[in-house]
Order: structure tokens, then C-alpha cells, then sequence
């Protein structure tokens, strides 16, 4: 009885009752793979790059818009020495100014000056992403300050043209990102956006796409620009009532989650590199660290959420030097810090009900593998050291494509029989960091105190950072 009970814990993916699947949201195969990025950049670009406006009035001449040595390629380097996974560009911010030619406009690159008005930033960039493999997203803003038929009807019909004409000249989109901000228009009158019509044109068109915005429907903001998740953060969301914008959630709900949430909508943290979030040369020497962009990973990436980090060009088209320093240094960090997992080569064992199995599934460095006691309360997780290991960062994985189950976990840090240390905790999600000041140990013993449903967990990683870098 008991081999055979042995057997069904370790099949993978199943256990679920019809009742856990209709109470617990699961990811689509395109957020599923929107997890696994992780780590990707924004690019604030356009007139107030010019301006050194943070929100231009969509007055500006579109002269004024004129990058002397415009490199996406440039852009793709440094994002691919950095880590991150694909490039999230502002193809029309506030101002209404489109950083290509839209036939649904008057205010674009092909009224400026730059390449004789032949310019067309999405073209390059699109290009340059296929070129080095990353990803490429679209921010389109549905205020427009400059359009004559913002705040009619009319309007609603613009924004949709003006994104089609986006996907279908420079697809595949990986992620559309709609900020929420609606203020008045050159007609002194704000929109009524036509959210769920917005919604059903791209996935019409693009139905891999995913789409942030405050309530989704895919990728939800923190609720703030820090760059922080809340430590207890759920992949779940309920939306019904709310909208983007004046109409979301409030902060501290999107930054948590819903823990009975109806939708499977995942956090995103955007924060960008500078104070600013465009290019402004007097902030050059306010640039982020690589030891404050680590602090962001472990809050973000660290909280099972994905880290948008905003590098804007500057006004020659590029990435400044000073960006693109502390990015590789960000990658350095990152490298240094966890590369060398001391539970590849720990004893692993996984108990249950007072048997020991010599199972490694949730520490073989696979995150195709995993553990899945179908009764927690009854299973412990064990990593043993000899001789006794320095650490003071533990990376929790579990894996989300059934829903994201565990409630409340603890973990238990050992010399011989003394507990060390004892570390409660929340929710997991794709990733989990955490750190804590430096300990010897032999032992790790993980144990969930509480799951929505079968917890399924694929790793459990140990290691010593630079005790500088943690959290304190």
C-alpha cells in the first residue's frame, strides 16, 4: 500500500479534484512563458527625451524629436549582456507623439526631421530584437494630448487602428502594456475607453500575446514604481468592477493579490534605472547601482513577480554608458551570487509520515522535476550538509502550471539537532528568495504549514552571497 501510495505522489500533475481546479486559477501557456522571463527592459523614448518632460503636452513640434545616431541594435546588445530577456518600447506616450509612421496621426516620426522624416524606430527595433533573440513589446498610452479626436467616440476607433497597425507591421508582440492615465485631450475632454473592446481586437489578432495593464487581463502593475512585490504576493486577482486607471484596485491589493482570486493575473514590477523615466542628462550620475538593482531582483524576481526595468535612451538613440555600466554589473551580481547552488551536491530527502525517501526531485537543479506530497501536513523537505555549509540565501521554486498553492510555509535552519534559525513565510510562486543573515548549518528542513491544493515544489536552492547584497 505504501509503494503504491509512493507511486502517486511522484506522477507528475496530478492529484486535482474538479473542485480545486474550478477554486484555483491556472496560467495560460503564454503567461506560463511569460514567467520564465523574468527580467526585461523598458525604453522611455520620444519627445520628452528632447524636452527633458516627463509628460509632454503633445504640443511639441515634431522637429524636436531627432536622435543624432539612433543604434537599436545598440539597445539589444546591452539588454542581451544584461540578462534580460526582450524590450518593452513606448510607441506613443501621452504627448500622442508615434514613433512610427501611423497613417492614424499628424504628430510622428515621419513629421520630424530625423531620416528625412523615412524613420521609423518600431521597424528597427522589432528587427533588432529578431536579431539577438529577445522579445518585443509594445507601450501604447490611450490618452493622447495631441490627437483632434480624443475625447469622442471617434477616438476609440483610432486607438484600435493605430494597434493593429502595429501588430501587423511589426509582430510577433510578446506584451502590449496600456497604461491607464486618462487626462483631458486638445479639446479640453477626456476618453471613455473602450477597454473590453481593446481587449477582444488583440486577442483577435494576437492571441499569444499577453496584456499588462492595472486589472490585466494577463499581467497586472504592483501597485507602485519601486519595484517591490509584496512578500506575499498571489499570481490571482479578482477584477470584476475594477478598470485601468482611476477604476483599479487599490495599491496594497495589487501588490499582495488576491489569495482566492478569480483570475490568473500575475504582478509586474516597473521601476526604472534613473529617477526619471525618460532621459535627462542631469541625472547621470543618479543612475541605479548594480547593488540597488540586485535589492530590486530580490523584492521582485525575488517575489515571484517579473522585474521591468526602464533604461531610456538618450538623445543620440542609445543607451548612455552610465546605464549600461550598471547593468553589466547587475549581470556580474547576479552571476557571482548564484553560481554555486550547495544543494546540487547536499543530501536530499523527502519524509513522509516517518518514512525516508531519498528522492532529489526538488533539489537537481531541473525545474522540469518536483515533489508533490499529496498531504503536505504529513511531508518534510531535508537538505544535509557534511561538513556543516555558510549560508544565507535559500531560493524556493514551485511549479505553477496546476495554480499557485502554498499558503504558509516554514523553513528551519539546523547545526545537529538545534534549530538556528526558523523562517515562516507566505507564498512561493515561480520563485521565492530568501535572505538572512549568514549561518552555519547542517540542515535545512523545509515544511508547508498550509496549500490551497497539491503543492508542488522543483527546487530548493542554497547559497552564500556577498553579505552586502541582502536584504538587512
Amino acid at each position: 500500500m505504501k509503494f503504491f501510495f509512493f507511486l502517486c505522489f511522484l506522477v507528475p500533475l496530478t492529484g486535482f479534484s474538479q473542485s480545486e481546479k474550478n477554486h484555483n486559477p491556472v496560467p495560460t501557456k503564454s503567461q506560463l512563458a511569460w514567467h520564465q522571463m523574468e527580467f526585461y527592459l523598458f525604453a522611455h523614448f520620444g519627445p520628452n527625451t528632447f524636452t527633458d518632460k516627463e509628460w509632454g503636452e503633445g504640443t511639441e513640434p515634431e522637429d524636436i524629436f531627432n536622435p543624432t545616431h539612433l543604434d537599436c541594435r545598440q539597445w539589444c546588445r546591452v539588454a542581451k549582456a544584461a540578462g534580460a530577456k526582450g524590450i518593452i518600447v513606448t510607441a506613443k506616450h501621452h504627448d500622442g507623439f508615434c514613433l512610427w509612421p501611423s497613417k492614424y496621426s499628424t504628430h510622428t516620426v515621419r513629421e520630424s526631421k530625423w531620416k528625412n522624416g523615412k524613420g521609423d524606430v518600431l521597424k528597427e527595433l522589432s528587427q533588432a530584437c529578431k536579431e539577438y533573440g529577445l522579445k518585443f513589446g509594445v507601450y501604447i498610452s490611450p490618452w493622447d494630448r495631441n490627437h483632434p479626436k480624443y475625447g469622442t467616440p471617434a477616438y476609440n476607433e483610432v486607438f484600435i487602428k493605430m494597434m493593429k497597425e502595429i501588430f501587423t507591421r511589426y509582430g510577433p508582440i510578446w506584451e502590449l502594456w496600456w497604461d491607464g492615465a486618462n487626462g483631458e485631450g486638445p479639446n479640453g475632454k477626456k476618453q471613455v475607453y473602450d477597454w473590453d473592446r481593446f481587449k477582444r481586437t488583440i486577442k483577435a489578432i494576437s492571441p499569444n500575446t499577453v496584456i499588462f495593464s492595472d486589472v490585466g487581463p494577463h499581467i497586472r502593475w504592483v501597485g507602485n514604481e519601486n519595484g517591490i512585490a509584496g512578500e506575499t504576493n498571489w499570481n490571482l486577482l479578482d477584477t470584476t468592477g475594477f478598470t485601468p486607471g482611476a477604476g483599479a484596485p487599490p495599491a496594497d491589493t495589487l501588490n499582495r493579490g488576491n489569495v482566492n482570486g478569480k483570475n490568473w493575473i500575475p504582478a509586474e514590477c516597473d521601476v526604472s534605472i534613473r529617477p526619471g523615466w525618460f532621459y535627462h542628462k542631469e541625472e547621470d550620475e543618479k543612475v541605479k547601482t548594480p547593488e540597488q538593482l540586485f535589492q530590486l531582483w530580490l523584492r521582485s524576481v525575488g517575489r515571484g513577480a517579473n522585474l521591468l526595468l526602464n533604461v531610456p535612451p538618450d538623445r543620440r538613440g542609445r543607451i548612455n554608458e552610465k546605464d549600461s555600466a550598471a547593468l553589466l554589473g547587475f549581470k556580474n551580481l547576479r552571476d557571482a551570487n548564484f553560481k554555486d547552488n550547495f544543494s546540487l551536491t547536499a543530501k536530499k530527502e523527502f519524509h513522509y509520515d516517518g518514512i525516508i525517501y531519498k528522492q532529489n526531485e526538488f533539489a537537481d537543479g531541473n525545474p522540469k522535476t518536483f515533489q508533490n506530497p499529496l498531504d503536505y501536513s504529513r511531508a518534510d523537505f531535508w537538505i544535509k550538509f557534511d561538513p556543516v555549509k555558510r549560508i544565507n540565501c535559500i531560493v524556493l521554486k514551485e511549479v505553477i502550471d496546476k495554480g499557485q498553492q502554498v499558503k504558509q510555509a516554514t523553513l528551519y535552519l539546523l547545526k545537529g539537532a538545534d534549530a538556528v534559525k526558523e523562517i515562516p513565510l507566505t507564498t512561493i510562486g515561480h520563485k521565492r528568495i530568501i535572505t538572512f543573515p549568514a549561518e552555519d548549518i547542517s540542515a535545512i528542513r523545509f515544511v508547508i504549514k498550509d496549500a490551497k491544493g497539491t503543492a508542488m515544489i522543483s527546487e530548493i536552492e542554497t547559497y552564500l552571497v556577498n553579505e552586502n547584497l541582502i536584504e538587512k
